[in-house]
């Protein structure tokens, strides 16, 4: 409490007193959460049991299915529907009451919370207010403009001094939506009683003012009047908390800010909106009456506490109206759809189509809006239809002996639906199968039974098969439903007989003998049997593998003969047992044949003497430094084998003389030196080994033995060894030398023959070169008649008659006696101006050109440099005379060397003489 003498006084100007709730509603996407934050609710100051004070609106988007409320309070509850009630009697303890309020979503976990006011509205009747129970009417609306709001009156006391009282609560002020105007629309007037002593300036603050959504309201700061300047929607925004504020000349504060609440009054301006335009649901055929179908859900954006926003129900067409037009009903409130009559038949009818409306003004068609919505319900099939077989008996055939054969086909007709479990087939042999030769497979795509034989039948066994078989689904049948007399059916099953295949008895057949047995010898009798009873066929048999080729058959009666001595130690006996393999074949159409194996138990006998192992050792030449161990081999087996004796010979008597053998076990003997030294050499010492077979066989083997003089841990010396091979030391080196002139033969063919391939690579010319006349200038040492005395053939320099064998070859080096064909680039070309350096440097290039050309001939041949022509305009060299213009300067002859001073002379000094 303040000290001071003003009293604040509260007049209702517009609206009752009654809370109203929300504050912003949203039309766009669907946001779970309380239609508002905070809820304001004026309530008296005691409170019965049970009463209602008010209701939130809460939505999760999903229909608010399983939507718990709960409080922060253990005297108020809320109930699913959202109102607020008071658990027991209630004294307020105060003007104000804050509490909490959760909305919990079990399926998705979510919490949402909201504020709860409870305002005490005890003194409302203060100041000449209405009477309670009074409605405000439009009609009104002009004489309660008039009135004026004094939040800041002031009371004087008896004795003069002011006392200033508690604040009141402002009651809220009803505006309703979607007024028409004109605009600005006057609220409320507010005033101070100080406006008499000084000026006062008057200002509202909050949503809706000077915050978004800005200047819906407004006051004039000087009369106090406060507007509302549009119309208002209450699904934009259901509320407005606004302070009003007085203020002097100077911006001083003259009163306290007060609260006014604005709520805006709904108008059924929405129609309801279904969530989803289109339902899907189902529905079992044959359900009794009242059985649940589905829910459809449509909400109304306007108050749901009004009539604006409560929705009702109803099914305004339903199609097909078969077997009833009126198969559903609809609950008003919940939007629940039910089945109301019976006769519900997938096979008649399998969807129903069906119209719903929702309307406000809790279902007046007058007066509330409406919207529609379709919803579509399937009839699921249920297995009210058994199956039945198309006819009572079939029939079927089967050849013997084959396996995975369909015999028949077995045809059901079922009204459930196609590939459910409710149609599926399942097949059952009730009777004539006690062996189980014969299995019913069911097709997935015709719902069919397919006979199928599993196991092999047999023509001499059963000749025909009478089955009986059932029918049913997967899933059982429904209840109530009994099982069909066509639901069982016969099937007959005849079986052909085939030509089969002889066969042995007893395979693989073991038998047992000694080896070694003549041949000829009668062994046994491998007989095969026809199982085709009823057909007379012969069998004959013939060998399939005989690896040793020791056997033959009876072709008539499958005798076993031996062809051949059996020996147990073959390589074609494994583990003591020979096998064979025999044919049998019957003279049916077709011809049919069965194999068996006969095994052969070889017992074994003393065949085998034993053979002495090692066949090679080595001793030292004196006693007692080593010891052969010696043993034997014998291919017979346990009793034909050890314990062996081993002994000496007596011839030759050197034998006895200078070994001797020590037994060890019934296996292993040694044998040393008797002698105190033997000379180092190879010797052949014979040894008789007896095995114990009854009779006993003996053996005479010979072991090489090579005694060598030894070192001190009884191992032969290298040079020991070379001794006891029985080579000197004059025969080693013998073979020593042997071995280095055969190397030096080698050495020196090598040689020769590389000298002499040389040689072969090493061109010969075909004249002299004194003799060479190619382009050559020769030396004379005689006066004479120059070329005309000498004998040479002028006709290599001519060109030949014929060029035919020259234009048939192909270009390269030439014979002198061919003309150049074409170019050809790789010789070169002689100048026309030599130089003394070019004659060398000419030849050296044709040459190389020559040795490089791979067209030329393997042999050495005159090779034509340069071609002048058909004839010589020149008859000798000695012809040469100075008959030349003397333009030419034949100086440069003085550098050619010896060979041309001659021409040097003629031709260089030739003017000075």
């Amino acid at each position: 409490m303040r000290t001071g003498s003003r009293l604040l006084l509260v007049l209702l100007v517009w609206g009752s007193a009654a809370a109203r709730d929300g504050d912003l509603t949203v039309r766009a996407t669907c946001k779970p959460g309380f239609s508002e934050e905070d809820y304001t609710a004026f309530v008296s100051q005691s409170i019965m049991e049970g009463q209602k004070l008010l209701k939130v609106k809460f939505n999760n988007c999903a229909g608010n299915k399983g939507v718990r409320y709960e409080t922060n309070s253990l005297d108020f509850k809320v109930r699913a529907d959202g109102t607020m009630y008071a658990v027991h009697q209630v004294q307020m303890p105060s003007k104000q009451l804050i509490l909490m309020v959760t909305a919990w979503d079990p399926q998705t976990l979510g919490r949402w919370e909201a504020i709860i006011r409870f305002l005490v509205g005890e003194k409302l009747q203060h100041n000449g207010h209405k009477p309670k129970g009074r409605k405000s009417i439009p009609g009104e609306l002009a004489q309660q403009q008039s009135d004026t709001l004094l939040p800041w009156r002031q009371h004087q006391s008896a004795n003069g001094l002011r006392r200033q009282k508690r604040d009141w609560v402002i009651p809220p002020i009803n505006v309703p939506e979607n007024s028409r105007g004109p605009f600005p629309q006057q609220l409320v007037r507010i005033r101070s009683d100080k406006d008499k002593e000084i000026h006062i300036r008057y200002s509202i603050t909050g949503v809706g003012a000077d915050q978004p959504p800005m200047e819906v309201f407004s006051i004039d700061p000087v009369s106090g009047r406060m507007y509302v300047t549009r119309p208002m929607d209450r699904e934009e925004r259901a509320s407005y908390h606004l302070r009003a504020h007085a203020v002097d000349m100077n911006g001083n504060k003259v009163e306290n800010p007060i609260d006014l609440y604005i709520y805006v009054i709904d108008m059924n301006d929405n129609r309801p909106e279904f969530i989803n335009q289109v339902y899907n649901g189902s529905v079992d055929e044959g359900s009794k009456p009242g059985t649940y179908v589905m829910t459809v859900t449509a909400n109304d954006a306007d108050d749901s506490t009004t009539a604006n926003g409560m929705v009702r129900y109803r099914i305004v067409t339903q199609t097909p109206q078969s077997p009833s037009q009126n198969m559903f009903t609809i609950n008003s409130e919940t939007g629940d759809i039910v089945t109301v009559a019976a006769g519900l038949d997938r096979e008649k009818v399998q969807q129903y189509i069906v119209i719903v409306q929702a309307t406000d003004m809790e279902g007046n068609l007058n007066y509330g809006l409406s919207n529609t919505a379709t919803a579509i319900i399937t009839v699921t099939d249920v297995n009210d239809n058994p199956p039945e077989f198309t006819t009572s008996t079939y029939s079927g055939e089967v050849p013997e002996n084959r396996v995975e054969v369909v015999v028949a086909n077995l045809t059901v007709m079922d009204r459930d639906q196609p590939h459910s479990p409710n149609w599926n087939a399942i097949y059952r042999i009730i009777s004539g199968d006690p062996s189980g030769h014969f299995t019913i497979r069911t097709d997935p795509v015709t719902n069919e039974g397919m006979v199928t034989v599993v196991k092999a039948v047999d023509y001499e066994m059963n000749r025909a098969f009478m089955l009986t078989v059932m029918v049913s689904n997967q899933a059982p049948l429904a209840s109530g439903i009994q099982m069909s007399f066509q639901s069982t059916a016969g099937v007959t099953i005849s079986v052909t007989d085939v030509n089969e295949a002889p066969y042995f008895p007893t395979n693989h057949k073991l038998i047992r003998l000694e080896e070694g047995v003549p041949t000829g010898t009668v062994l046994t009798t491998f007989s095969a049997v026809d199982p085709d009873r009823f057909m007379q066929q012969a069998v004959r048999y013939s060998k399939l593998s005989d690896p040793a080729n020791w056997l033959n058959i009876n072709a008539t009666n499958g005798q076993i003969t031996t062809a051949a001595v059996l020996d147990r130690e073959s390589d074609y006996i494994k583990n003591n047992v020979y096998e064979a393999t025999f044919l049998a074949a019957d003279n049916g159409i077709p011809p049919a044949s069965g194999t068996g194996t006969l095994q052969i138990y070889l017992i074994d006998i003393n065949d085998n003497a034993p053979e002495l192992l090692p066949k090679e050792a080595q001793i030292c030449e004196k006693p007692n430094l080593n010891v052969i161990n010696i043993t034997a081999a014998d291919a017979d087996i346990d009793p034909n084998v050890g314990p062996f004796v081993f002994e000496l010979p007596s011839v030759p008597s050197a034998v006895r003389k200078n070994w001797t053998i020590t037994r060890l076990n019934g296996d292993y003997a040694q044998l040393s030196l008797r002698i105190m030294y033997l000379e180092a050499g190879v010797y052949d010492v014979p040894i008789i080994v007896t095995d114990s077979g009854n009779p006993p066989l003996y053996n005479t083997s010979v072991i090489k033995v090579k005694v060598c003089p030894c070192d001190e841990n009884g191992d032969c010396t290298t040079i020991g060894a070379v001794a006891a091979a029985g080579l000197g030391t004059g025969a080693i080196i013998a073979i020593l030398i042997c071995i280095i002139i055969l190397l030096t033969m080698v050495l020196l063919f090598v040689v020769w023959m590389k000298r002499r391939e040389k040689e072969r690579h090493t061109k010969q010319l075909l004249i002299d070169p004194e003799d060479d006349v190619r382009d050559n200038i020769l030396k004379y040492d005689e006066e004479g008649g120059g070329e005309e005395d000498q004998d040479y053939d002028l006709s290599q320099l001519q060109q030949p008659e014929t060029m035919d064998h020259v234009l048939n070859k192909a270009p390269g080096v030439r014979r002198v006696d061919e003309r150049p064909i074409g170019a050809e680039p790789q010789y070169p070309i002689r100048p026309v101006i030599p130089h003394p350096g070019d004659i060398g440097d000419f030849i050296n290039e044709g040459l190389r050109a020559a040795d490089n050309d791979p067209t030329a001939p393997p042999y050495d041949s005159l090779l034509v440099f340069d071609y002048e022509g058909s004839g010589s305009t020149a008859g000798s060299v000695s012809s040469l005379n100075s008959s030349s213009s003397g333009d030419q300067d034949y100086d440069y002859l003085n550098d050619w060397g010896p060979r041309f001073k001659k021409l040097a002379d003629m031709y260089g000094g030739g003017e000075e003489d």
